[in-house]
């Protein structure tokens, strides 16, 4: 299932064409996808470049095309004698802010395509490299399989958006000169969601069409730092025109005095300024 896919299916649930997503998640991966309803879908701009954090297993030993277990494998080197202090300092260096080259089988446009099409259609895909921070890479265990000579490195990767755990795992294995790949992966957070609390699409099938399990005035208080108006300052900004600024940095979540959201505003040259009206029309 892609993301593209559940998108379709909370239209049908929540009887809207208004959805979308906050961050595209390949379609091995599992866990969290946030997901925006009606005038929430004008929240995900913000969503889609949170920090992220993922539970993965990356195999070492055998690496493919995809750079995942989705692929054909393209090359097999025996990966039992590589050491467990190599497998950790070659993880180490991929933490902190580097450059990383994405998976050539991404969703990166290339003149207009996809770079997977490319790929898909027998192009030698090369992308450019991109500056990208990860914030915490933990190994979690190292397993050693009786039956093949790969080894399995479980990890929790916390990081920036952009960040391809795919290509973490590729550059591990081409480090330690076994090859590698991802056969498992799992967002568990992005920003302040977390797994813990998402729901199936099982679930919000039994609960449509009201499938909204976070009220947007909720969501933007998780989201952003926050400023309430008064009365008079809620019906300016509403019609979308600017209020004093108070020296809040970012943007950040106004809201009237009943505690709806009204707006995403950033502050310049004395004024706060919206970005989005989120106030009903």
């Amino acid at each position: 299932m892609t993301s593209h896919d559940v998108v379709a299916r909370i239209r049908r649930l929540a009887r809207t064409r208004r959805v979308g997503h906050g961050g595209t998640l390949d379609p091995m991966a599992t866990g969290v996808l946030v997901i925006g309803v009606n005038r929430a879908t004008r929240l995900l701009t913000y969503v889609i470049g949170s920090e992220k954090r993922y539970a993965a297993t990356i195999r070492l030993g055998e690496a493919t095309v995809t750079d995942d277990a989705e692929g054909d494998v393209t090359a097999r080197v025996p990966a039992d004698g590589v050491q467990d202090a190599a497998i950790r300092a070659g993880l180490a260096v991929q933490t902190g802010e580097i450059d990383q080259v994405p998976s050539a089988v991404s969703a990166i446009k290339i003149n207009g395509e996809r770079a997977y099409k490319r790929v898909r259609d027998g192009e030698q895909v090369e992308l450019p490299a991109r500056r990208i921070t990860v914030h915490r890479l933990e190994v979690l265990d190292i397993r050693r399989p009786e039956d093949a000579p790969v080894i399995d490195v479980d990890v929790d990767v916390t990081c920036s958006s952009g960040t391809y755990i795919r290509a973490i795992a590729r550059d591990l294995g081409a480090a330690l000169g076994v090859g590698g790949h991802l056969t498992a992966l799992r967002r568990t957070a992005v920003g302040g969601l977390t797994l813990g609390e998402a729901a199936t699409l099982e679930q919000l099938e039994e609960r449509a069409p009201d499938v909204v399990g976070l009220p947007m005035a909720d969501a933007a208080r998780r989201a952003f730092p926050q400023r309430t108006a008064t009365v008079e300052e809620a019906r300016v900004l509403s019609h979308g025109g600017p209020l004093e600024a108070v020296g809040i940095s970012g943007p950040y979540a106004v809201f009237d005095p009943a505690g709806d959201v009204l707006a995403i505003v950033s502050e310049r040259g004395g004024r706060a300024k919206p970005e989005i009206v989120l106030a009903p029309a």
